[in-house]
């Protein structure tokens, strides 16, 4: 049987802005014939697919090359290429034989033929390989998406997505090298698949900066990190970007977490692998007040995004975790601040995104709960962030950090006891486009230092900490109290100061009144030119 066609090559990207684009014009041969969240879970399921597979291959050639190097013939080589151990050995997925994307290239269905070789659909090919995958590496159990034989996929286009997907390769100097470069087309998926799904992609996805923002404020170096509603897993991501980016090992950092949503939980392993982190997201995905899979965790930091004023959630009265009050059923925003808090280590600390409306509510007893948590001298730092950073929703948002000890620390930080850092960065940020808001490099770092140098961090070395008008203020628990608790950070930052007009009043109105009637006398003049030209058009 001759071997089926395949469409014209394409340019292998040379960019990470090519390669982005390229893949992201993969999604769209699928965009007309299901709606986003479903070909979300069907375009990240094949990057990942081809990525294992890539990477697969590139450690076989290496495998070879070193056999060879030590004297050995081709045919010596034998099944000594084919050692499992060999390649989970050095972080690399062990990719089946009819799972490895050269396979389902030559056998896939194509553009023109009802059926590939094999007598199968794509679609079947692509559920058959996941499966196998999954069967061969623990780690990605329940994991990889099976969908791909739906009714509501387009086989032939599926099949076009396998031609273009084929002229891409996710492999460069190393195994590492292709998990960074895949990593970060992941991540540009994610925001783009955020942005297509409107109010639902706010459920697996926090914007990137505001992710910087918890852990540039945090540093979690080394330890227990935990996310109690982990969505794709950004936080795990993020951190251990912040550890690379400051010379750390990431081994030194324990990931757990925890996702209510089945598909979510599958982004959100697939992530994990595809960054190479080790992370324990339980064996299944559970809601977190109602089955909490990490009941005997201590962390020594914790970052989260929890959905925003849950009404129908998991409530018990009797729950051990509400140490400082029983949230209220129509709103889960307290429940998840003292389920993080829970989880805090002796010296641990956490940052936590929430509703603007949490800092002042006193609705259900929210009030009262905020208050014994500012009495408990839990609350560190409250930042206030700009309007539009969540494409997902237009509620203004919010950073709580928590800290169970703000005593001087082994590294010589400040006591803070008896205090909480308000910072009001409302007016940070510029704009990606109409309807969305990002914070630059410059803000994250103005933030972060401010915080450091008030905690007096190694961060901080060098600076010294003073309130700034209409940005920064270090309250004490009395001032908070005389403001009936309230945690808005305007309410003692105070207004942003305005420059001092030093000119006279009535100066100012002898001015601004010549300069009207100056703008008069242009209108009359304009007037008269325009009639004068209309009358010569009669």
């Amino acid at each position: 049987m001759p071997p089926r066609k395949r469409a014209a090559a394409v340019n292998t990207p040379s960019t990470m802005k090519e390669l982005k684009d390229t893949l992201w014009k993969a999604a769209d041969k699928l965009r007309g014939s299901m709606d986003a969240s479903q070909y979300k879970d069907v375009i990240l399921g094949l990057v990942f697919l081809k990525y294992v597979s890539d990477a697969f291959d590139e450690r076989r050639e290496q495998i070879r090359a070193e056999l060879l190097a030590d004297g050995m013939t081709e045919d010596q080589i034998g099944d000594l290429i084919d050692d499992e151990d060999e390649y989970l050995g050095n972080s690399v997925f062990w990719v089946p034989e009819t799972a490895r994307w050269k396979y389902l290239a030559e056998n896939a269905k194509g553009i023109q033929e009802s059926v590939g070789v094999t007598g199968k659909s794509t679609g079947e090919l692509i559920n058959a390989a996941m499966v196998s995958i999954m069967a061969s590496n623990s780690t990605l159990t329940g994991t990889l998406p099976v969908v791909f034989n739906n009714d509501s996929i387009d086989q032939r286009r599926l099949g076009e997505l396998i031609d273009l997907l084929t002229d891409t390769r996710f492999t460069g100097h190393g195994s590492t090298k292709a998990r960074d470069l895949l990593g970060e087309v992941y991540e540009y998926f994610l925001e783009k698949f955020a942005r297509a799904e409107g109010k639902r992609g706010g459920e697996f996805y926090t914007p990137s900066s505001v992710v910087r923002v918890l852990v540039e404020v945090l540093e979690p170096y080394s330890g227990r990190v935990y996310d109690p509603c982990c969505g794709s897993g950004g936080m795990f991501v993020q951190t251990e970007k912040f550890i690379e980016n400051h010379g750390g090992n990431t081994a030194d950092a324990a990931v757990y977490g925890q996702e209510a949503n089945q598909r979510t939980w599958q982004m959100a392993k697939m992530n994990l692998a595809i960054h190479g982190i080790t992370g324990n997201l339980g064996d299944r995905w559970e809601d977190t007040f109602a089955h909490d899979k990490h009941p005997d965790l201590k962390a020594d930091f914790v970052l989260a995004n929890p959905p925003f004023n849950i009404k129908d959630w998991s409530r018990r009265e009797d729950d051990k975790r509400w140490k400082f009050g029983v949230p209220p059923a129509g709103n889960a925003n307290y429940a998840w601040i003292q389920h993080i808090i829970s989880k805090l280590a002796e010296r641990g600390s956490a940052g936590v995104v929430m509703a603007n409306g949490s800092m002042s509510s006193n609705s259900g007893g929210e009030g009262d709960i905020r208050a014994q948590l500012v009495e408990a001298d839990l609350v560190s730092c409250m930042i206030a962030l700009p309007t539009q950073l969540f494409r997902s929703t237009g509620i203004p948002v919010c950073v709580w950090f928590f800290a169970k000890d703000k005593t001087a620390g082994p590294k010589g930080s400040i006591d803070r006891q008896g205090q909480v850092l308000f910072i009001d960065a409302r007016n940070m940020g510029y704009m990606v486009d109409r309807a969305e808001r990002a914070l630059s490099d410059e803000d994250i770092a103005k933030i972060g230092m401010t915080f450091h140098s008030w905690r007096g961090t190694a961060s901080g070395i060098g600076t010294e900490y003073s309130n700034m008008a209409g940005f920064a203020y270090s309250a004490t628990l009395n001032e908070i109290k005389e403001a009936d608790y309230i945690l808005t950070p305007a309410r003692y930052t105070g207004p942003i100061p305005t420059e001092i007009d030093l000119e006279p009043l009535e100066e100012k109105i002898r001015r601004l009144t010549k300069q009207l009637f100056e703008e008069f006398d242009r209108s009359t003049k304009m007037e008269k030119i325009i009639r004068l030209r209309l009358d010569e058009l009669q």
